[in-house]
């Protein structure tokens, strides 16, 4: 699995034209389920997202998780992080898992991350979505786990 994790003072997920989630402070997160992923790493991924200490301590120092800030989370499903952009012009998304085994895949880490404290939203899997956000910092941050 990879994702692009960004902090937010605030983030949203439209399908034409209406807003169907949205956070205030908190993680925006862009899911990408590849080939071999593994119910493994969907509980990795959602165990580990909420425990990264990546907001700022009142010494401005990345001291304090989700938790601590009693944050929210957005994940999206984003399947061209699969991407393969090293040869030719157009992206090959060979690596991406076959949409009925990320979706399931993204419906764990969902179910997983639920099942913590923190409030989760989603966008629409499969869906053309416009996402808004605006990013803190701006601290962005790549966390990819692959299978063993």
């Amino acid at each position: 699995m990879r994702t692009v994790i960004q902090r937010v003072t605030e983030a949203s997920v439209a399908v034409d034209g209406h807003v169907v989630s949205s956070i205030g402070p908190g993680l925006l997160v862009l899911l990408a389920v590849q080939k071999g992923d593994t119910e493994v790493e969907a509980v990795w991924l959602a165990r580990r997202l909420p425990l990264l200490r990546i907001f700022a301590d009142a010494g401005g120092r990345m001291n304090l998780s989700l938790g601590d800030i009693r944050g929210e989370i957005l994940v999206v499903s984003q399947f061209t992080l699969a991407a393969d952009l090293a040869r030719g012009r157009r992206p090959s998304f060979e690596s991406a898992a076959p949409p009925g085994k990320a979706r399931a895949l993204y419906d764990r880490v969902i179910s997983e991350l639920s099942a913590g404290d923190t409030p989760v939203r989603t966008g629409l899997f499969g869906a053309m979505m416009k996402i808004s956000l605006v990013n803190d910092g701006p601290v962005t941050f790549v966390l990819e786990k692959t299978h063993a």
